[in-house]
C-alpha cells in the first residue's frame, strides 16, 4: 500500500502534468522537459545516430508522440526491452479549416468531432483551443489559449423533455461559441498566433494546424476521505505520467545486472485507430528498437532474438464498477477505485493479455507490494480495444493490458482514486527493473 503522503504527492503531480498537457503535443512538450532535467539526451531522427550510442538515457520525438529509454551498461546486441505503451491523445473536438464561424451576433469555431467523447460531459464549461501552429517555412509553435470558448446549453425552457433524453447532432449543436461579433471581420487562427509564448507569430503565414479543444478547469482531489481525483484527459494521461514518473526514477537508481532496456512509448492518435505515423499502427516504436539494436551491434537475427525476449506492458485507463450501473458490468469482477490497478482481459484479444501476460502482472505487483484487480466484459457490452494489440501483431512482442480504474470514461472530466495511479507508476518502475 503506498504511503498516504506518497500517493497524494504523485496525484499533485500529475495534476500539473495534464494542466500543462491540453494537447498530444503539448504532453510531449511537457514530458521532454522533464527528461531533459533528468539527464535525457534528445536524438533527431533526421541525424545519424552514433554507431553505438551506447549506455544512457534517451529520448525521440515525433509529431505527439515520444519514446524515451534507459540502456544500461550491460546491454548487449540480444538484450530485451521492456516498454510501457500509453498514449497522448485523449477524446474531444479538433478545429476544421475556415475555422471562424457565427451567426446573429455570435462569433463560432468550427469543430469536428475528435474519437468518442461524451458530448454532454462538454456543455456550459469554459474551454481552450490548444495544439501547435506549423508555419509554410516548416516551424512549428505551440498555443494554448486559456478559457475562450463553451458549448451553452439549451435552456430547458425551450427543451421540456430534455431530461428524458438528450439528443445532440454533432453538426449543429456542437458549435462552440467563444465570442461576440462578425465573423467576416475576425479571425480565429491570428488569436491563435497571438497566445503563442515567447514568439512572434504571423497568422499570415500558418500553413497548416492540429488543435484541439481542452477543459480549463483545474484537476481536484475531494471526496469524504479525500479518495478521489476528477481531471480532464486521465484517459490516457494518467499511464503517459506514470510511465514518465517511473522511467525517470528507474534511470536515477542503479541499475542491476542483467536489466532489460527500459523504454517509455507514448503513441499519439489512439482514440481514433492509431493508424498514423506517430500512433502505435505506424512505424514509430519499431524504429527506434531497431535503431536502439543497431546502435548495440545487433544482426537482424539478433534483433529477433531481443524481440522475444522483450515485454510491452500496454496502459490505458479501464472501467471501476458504477455503482448506478453495476448491470453494465459483469457480475463476478467489479473493480473499485484505490483498489489497484487493473489487468485487462477480452477472449476476443481486444485486450492482448493472456496467460504469461498474468502471470508476469501478478508477480510484479506482488514484487511491488501493490494490489491489482481484474477487469472484463460483460457478454452484453463488447469493449473498446488498446494499443495492445497493435503492438503485439506489429512487433510479435509479448503484450500484457493494464490501466487505472475510472469513472466517466471519456468525459471532459474524468474521476479516479487518489492512490491508483501512483500504484501503476511503481508497479510500472518494477516491470522497467525485471527481465521478462
Amino acid at each position: 500500500m503506498p504511503s498516504e503522503s506518497t500517493a497524494a504527492a504523485h496525484i499533485q503531480d500529475l495534476g500539473a502534468y495534464v494542466t500543462a498537457s491540453p494537447s498530444s503535443f503539448h504532453a510531449v512538450h511537457e514530458a521532454a522537459s522533464r527528461l531533459d532535467q533528468a539527464g535525457f539526451t534528445a536524438l533527431d531522427e533526421l541525424e545519424a545516430w552514433e554507431a553505438a550510442p551506447g549506455t544512457g538515457k534517451f529520448y525521440v520525438i515525433r509529431d505527439g508522440a515520444i519514446i524515451a529509454w534507459v540502456t544500461p551498461e550491460t546491454a548487449g546486441s540480444t538484450t530485451g526491452f521492456n516498454i510501457l505503451g500509453a498514449h497522448t491523445d485523449s477524446p474531444s473536438f479538433k478545429l476544421k479549416p475556415k475555422p471562424t464561424s457565427g451567426k446573429f451576433g455570435w462569433l463560432q469555431a468550427g469543430v469536428e468531432v475528435y474519437g468518442g467523447p461524451l458530448l454532454n460531459s462538454w456543455l456550459d464549461r469554459e474551454l481552450q483551443l490548444a495544439g501547435r501552429l506549423v508555419m509554410r517555412d516548416g516551424t512549428q509553435h505551440l498555443t494554448a489559449t486559456g478559457p475562450l470558448l463553451r458549448f451553452p446549453q439549451l435552456a430547458i425552457h425551450l427543451d421540456r423533455a430534455v431530461n428524458e433524453g438528450l439528443a445532440l447532432d454533432k453538426q449543429q449543436h456542437m458549435n462552440p461559441v467563444y465570442g461576440l461579433g462578425n465573423p467576416a471581420g475576425e479571425d480565429l487562427l491570428g488569436l491563435l498566433a497571438d497566445r503563442v509564448a515567447g514568439a512572434d507569430v504571423d497568422a499570415a503565414l500558418i500553413g497548416g494546424y492540429d488543435i484541439v479543444i481542452a477543459d480549463t478547469q483545474a484537476p481536484a482531489v475531494f471526496g469524504a476521505r479525500s479518495e478521489f481525483f476528477a481531471s480532464g484527459r486521465l484517459d490516457n494521461l494518467s499511464a503517459t505520467h506514470a510511465g514518465l514518473t517511473a522511467l525517470i526514477d528507474h534511470a536515477a537508481a542503479p541499475l542491476p545486472a542483467g536489466s532489460p532496456i527500459a523504454v517509455l512509448a507514448a503513441f499519439d492518435h489512439e482514440e481514433i485507430g492509431s493508424a498514423s505515423r506517430s500512433g502505435a499502427s505506424g512505424p514509430i516504436l519499431e524504429d527506434v528498437l531497431v535503431r536502439i539494436s543497431d546502435g548495440l551491434g545487433a544482426s537482424a537475427s539478433q534483433r529477433r532474438q531481443a524481440f522475444a525476449a522483450s515485454f510491452c506492458v500496454s496502459a490505458d485507463a479501464g472501467h471501476a464498477v458504477h455503482p448506478n450501473y453495476a448491470e453494465r458490468h459483469d457480475p463476478a469482477n467489479r473493480p473499485a477505485l484505490n483498489g489497484g490497478p487493473l489487468l485487462k482481459i477480452n477472449a476476443n484479444q481486444r485486450y492482448a493479455t493472456d496467460a504469461t501476460g498474468a502471470a508476469l502482472w501478478a508477480r510484479l505487483c506482488s514484487d511491488a507490494g501493490i494490489p491489482y484487480q481484474e477487469f472484463v466484459s460483460n457478454n452484453v457490452m463488447p469493449c473498446g480495444s488498446t494499443i495492445g494489440p497493435l503492438t503485439a501483431t506489429r512487433l510479435g512482442i509479448r503484450t500484457v493490458d493494464v490501466g487505472v480504474p475510472l469513472l466517466s470514461m471519456h468525459s471532459a472530466r474524468e474521476l479516479c482514486g487518489v492512490e491508483d495511479p501512483y500504484r501503476l507508476a511503481k508497479v510500472t518502475q518494477r516491470f522497467f527493473r525485471t527481465a521478462a
